[in-house]
């Protein structure tokens, strides 16, 4: 069970021991020019000192046996534009494209997103979306912080497949030119499934080679799908953190998954998530022997110290922002000085941080 907030406590204070100090030129811009040149920080689980090496090192790292734990989600273009009757530009973001909070006979969906514009947007307001002169969107209610139910005319996933552009981090400051680029690296090479508007940022790193040498070295890999959501950015909400929750996200996990999981527990093997998504997966539903319950819904589990793993025994995953979620997720795996030790050593090391950096592995 994740840990319970007192019902005094503020979601800062949870989130206050895990501040740090990040020069902001270690922020990455770029991905690295190619993904297995990313470096890693290897961190043992209990005790140990920490050692650094390179993402192609996995092979030498991981033990015949051991199995990877993918998240297969596939980021949604799900940026889209659009403009008032006036002439007024709009942005829209889709916070959970494949999700639509309704669907409607005639094929309207509608969806929670987020509204961006130089004035706010009324409930009944109409917008013309770019380069889709029939196709239209309506705001049917507001909610806080541009949040906004809004209705499209069709399905709004495949109108992002042909109209959207890529929703970077908000901490990529850099102009973003030509949407390819980023379409292309900041997914992974293992993505499936439409449905998250952030990459789960650890797989980015493994290529296709990288997981076949793997595999030629006894380390197998399984899938399981969690479509990121834009809340893994969002403050947290504190009535949710207060209640020992997190920002719903869509998990599936397979029979296949389940079972691959079964066997490396079997064989002796380490079960070791690749990001943070693929954890909170694993530890969701977790079954009789630490195998997870195969089925689909909203995962809502706060991660934090106190947590006792049940599946996963490690984890790959990127350096993270200070005071989040995210970052208490990984001190529950290693302990929050540990944790906060290694980040400082990979501030003095110049590692890269964030969605384009580098990685650690904790096992």
């Amino acid at each position: 069970m994740a840990e319970t907030l007192p019902h005094n406590s503020q979601p800062q204070d949870l989130l206050a021991p895990y501040a740090y100090e990040l020069p902001p030129e270690l922020i990455a811009q770029s991905p690295a020019r190619r993904r297995v040149q990313a470096r890693l920080l290897c961190l043992p689980r209990r005790q140990g000192p920490s050692s650094h090496h390179k993402i192609a090192q996995l092979t030498k790292l991981l033990r015949p046996g051991d199995l990877l734990v993918l998240n297969d989600t596939r980021v949604v273009p799900a940026r889209l534009r659009a403009a008032k009757p006036t002439g007024g530009k709009v942005e829209i973001l889709l916070l959970s494209p494949a999700m639509p909070r309704e669907r409607l006979a005639d094929g309207r969906e509608r969806h929670e997103c987020l509204l961006r514009s130089h004035k706010t947007l009324a409930p009944g307001a109409d917008l013309r979306l770019e380069g889709e002169p029939e196709t239209w969107a309506r705001v049917i209610e507001r909610g806080k912080r541009g949040q906004a139910l809004v209705e499209f005319s069709g399905s709004a996933l495949e109108l992002a497949a042909a109209r959207g552009a890529t929703p970077l981090p908000p901490y990529i400051k850099r102009p973003r030119g030509p949407d390819q680029a980023d379409a292309r690296r900041y997914q992974t090479v293992y993505a499936a499934h439409p449905g998250a508007v952030a990459a789960p940022t650890a797989g980015l790193h493994l290529s296709r080679e990288l997981l076949a040498a793997l595999a030629r070295r006894g380390v197998e890999h399984t899938s399981l799908t969690l479509h990121v959501g834009y809340g893994t950015f969002a403050e947290p909400d504190p009535a949710r953190l207060a209640a020992g929750r997190l920002h719903a996200e869509w998990v599936e996990i397979s029979a296949a998954a389940a079972e691959a999981v079964a066997m490396a527990k079997k064989r002796g093997g380490r079960v070791i998530a690749v990001g943070t998504t693929s954890l909170r997966s694993l530890e969701w539903r977790p079954g009789p022997g630490g195998v997870p319950q195969p089925g689909a819904g909203w995962c809502e589990l706060l991660i934090a110290p106190g947590h006792s793993f049940r599946v996963a025994d490690g984890l790959i995953t990127n350096f993270h922002l200070p005071r989040t979620t995210l970052l208490m997720l990984v001190a529950a795996l290693a302990g929050r000085e540990r944790v906060l030790a290694a980040y400082e050593q990979a501030v003095q090391r110049g590692y890269r941080f964030y969605s384009y950096g580098d990685a650690m592995l904790i096992i």
